[in-house]
């Protein structure tokens, strides 16, 4: 077994134009003064990193993760989810999607998901330049205005779908493969990998792809009703990330897992600060520990209620108390007979 590490923060939903969140530098410092020992950084946030400069030079990388370590954190992985998101786009979602995309490629889907794949392969160069070995990403999807079988879906058009999912994404993986970095897929409501199912739909046509593997994040499970914890011991080697971020799924007789179309704050499932919500986090280091998850527990803010701030600096200390620092004996050692193979057989009559 492994201590998991921690506590990490993913900034994306801290960066803004007001001190200290407007700067790596300041963002870092800010985040270790309310407890934190490592960050994941959002790649499209150019206050926060300058994507292109550190695929092309390790130098920047290498200022970038001192720049962190001199401010008491570390960089614990980056983040390409809104790059990944458009990978693939359905064109219900174009205009939705488009603010994602740098200006020169909006209104182009062909444009724009030739530069989110360009973004994808340089953010997993700079992974490599900065020594990491995993980076967060969404899927995109295809399929997903189809979730729902009705009207009912013509044969063939989900494995459609998945078959080029998969074949928009083979060679991004290839390219992961050669910097040695694993592509963490977060199983996320509105991508085609939106559950265990959809994920080895997915993996099953990369050819079982080495570096296909999997974010984990309880709370898209509690707003699903899926076994979160059941879903640990079934992904563990695949298993590479982890959001620790809580929810809470309260269906009533008026709405469920759909949401009536309602503001998150009026959902029946939502998300809440660390604590909060009913995922049973305890439950949740023991598996991720008892399975060897050695990567960071990275604490992911969003809360239909709390502020931001009061919610990262309760989620440092959350993190902190539910980190278990694993043993090397075992609670019994004081009682053992001090046998050796000869008695072993003697006692078992052999």
């Amino acid at each position: 077994m492994k201590t998991i590490k921690g506590p990490g923060l993913f900034l994306a939903q801290f960066a803004g134009d007001e001190a200290p969140f407007n700067s790596f530098d300041a963002i870092t410092k800010w985040a270790a003064d309310i407890g934190y020992k490592g960050v994941q950084v959002p790649t499209w946030d150019a206050r926060l990193i300058d994507l292109r400069q550190a695929a092309e030079s390790k130098g920047y990388c290498d200022e970038l993760a001192g720049q962190a370590r001199d401010n008491g954190v570390v960089i614990t992985e980056l983040s390409t989810h809104l790059q990944g998101q458009l990978v693939a786009v359905h064109p219900a979602y174009d205009e939705g999607f488009d603010g994602f995309a740098a200006p020169e490629v909006r209104g182009n889907p062909k444009a724009r998901q030739e530069w989110a794949v360009d973004q994808v392969k340089l953010a997993l160069t700079a992974s490599k330049h900065l020594g990491l070995n995993a980076m967060a990403s969404f899927s995109g999807a295809l399929a997903w205005p189809y979730l729902y079988p009705w009207p009912q879906r013509p044969a063939g058009l989900v494995e459609t779908a998945f078959d080029e999912l998969a074949k928009r994404w083979k060679p991004i993986l290839d390219h992961a493969e050669d910097c040695g970095v694993d592509i963490c897929y977060e199983i996320h409501p509105g991508e085609d990998l939106h559950d265990g199912i959809t994920y080895e739909m997915f993996l099953e046509r990369t050819g079982n792809h080495a570096r296909a593997c999997m974010l984990y994040d309880p709370s898209h499970y509690i707003l699903q009703c899926l076994d979160y914890l059941d879903n640990i011991d079934i992904y563990k080697d695949r298993i590479r990330m982890f959001h620790v971020k809580d929810a809470e799924f309260n269906p009533t007789g008026r709405q469920g897992v759909y949401g009536g179309f309602q503001s998150w704050v009026n959902r029946a499932g939502r998300f809440r600060s660390l604590g909060d919500g009913q995922v049973d986090f305890g439950a949740v280091f023991s598996k991720m520990t008892a399975n060897d998850f050695d990567g960071w527990a990275v604490v992911e803010w969003e809360c239909a209620l709390k502020h931001p701030e009061d919610g990262a600096r309760e989620g440092a200390e959350f993190v902190k108390h539910h980190i278990i620092r694993v043993t090397e004996k075992a609670f019994d050692d004081f009682a053992t007979g001090g046998t050796d193979e000869a008695a072993n057989r003697r006692m078992l009559g052999i």
